[in-house]
């Protein structure tokens, strides 16, 4: 059995295209897409990948811990959080291979993920859902926040894409990443398309251990466009998943809107 491998399928789940190899992987699929097809990514559970399922999607480092991740193409209104260009046209290259070992060893953004769908729950991770996402639109959804894109100026189609959360005090957003990691910093991007826009004076963050204890520290956030950062480099933390709630706008700004651009967890493997 060969260690990776890639297909599409239609929405009949006719194979319209599929390879395979021991270490490396690449489509060649020579045809547009149509509302339905699927990209199905297979590797042994267990596995360290970078993907790269179209051409446009910036490459990703990801865990399979399940052995079949399906990404349905998105078309419609599901596509406006997507550049343009990705998945389009008529020629398309899809890659993955298997991680090098000083690639898996390495610091990183252990969240960043730009191929995070619903359907990468349990198999394919970093994985991020929230309890809340504005009036459903896939702009406001919580993927948008570990896609990568940093741009933060203003909202809804990309590359502004963001996790809106529905000017709900209660919405939370659950970071997975499927295994133990140590985590020595988390980097809060906050939205910033002011006036329209309000901002998180305060956020709860609850690091998830591998044992299922959980420890909450609240943070304190400023008004502004840039990164922001709180470093745990002194005293790392081990977690299979961290938590953002109990989110608190400034009462002073006019606007009830807040919304994160993105979220970044740097560290590395825990083992």
């Amino acid at each position: 059995m060969s260690n990776i491998a890639i297909s599409i399928q239609d929405k009949n789940g006719k194979l319209l295209a599929t390879d395979n190899g021991n270490y490396r992987v690449n489509l060649v699929y020579t045809a547009k897409y149509k509302k339905g097809d699927t990209i199905t990514l297979t590797a042994k559970p267990g596995s360290f990948l970078v993907i790269q399922l179209d051409d446009v999607l910036e490459p990703s480092f990801v865990y399979m811990k399940g052995a079949n991740y399906t990404m349905t193409i998105p078309f419609g209104e599901a596509r406006l959080a997507y550049n343009p260009k990705t998945f389009s046209g008529d020629v398309h290259l899809l890659k993955a291979r298997l991680a090098e070992q000083c690639e898996i060893e390495s610091r990183k953004n252990l969240a960043f993920n730009s191929h995070d769908t619903t359907s990468a729950k349990d198999v394919c991770f970093p994985h991020v859902f929230a309890n809340n996402e504005t009036v459903g639109m896939s702009v406001f959804a919580a993927r948008n926040a570990i896609d990568g894109n940093t741009e933060n100026r203003s909202h809804c189609n990309w590359p502004y894409e963001s996790w809106d959360i529905n000017s709900d005090p209660n919405a939370e957003l659950t970071l997975e990443f499927g295994r133990a990691v140590k985590m020595d910093k988390l980097v809060l991007i906050p939205r910033a398309d002011f006036p329209h826009d309000n901002y998180w004076q305060q956020v709860a963050v609850t690091f998830i251990a591998p044992d299922g204890t959980e420890q909450s520290r609240t943070l304190n956030m400023e008004k502004s466009y840039s990164p922001q950062e709180w470093n745990f480099a002194t005293a790392p933390k081990t977690i299979t998943a961290l938590k953002l709630g109990k989110i608190k706008n400034d009462k002073r700004e006019s606007s009830k809107i807040s919304a994160l651009t993105q979220i970044e967890v740097w560290g590395t493997e825990a083992e």
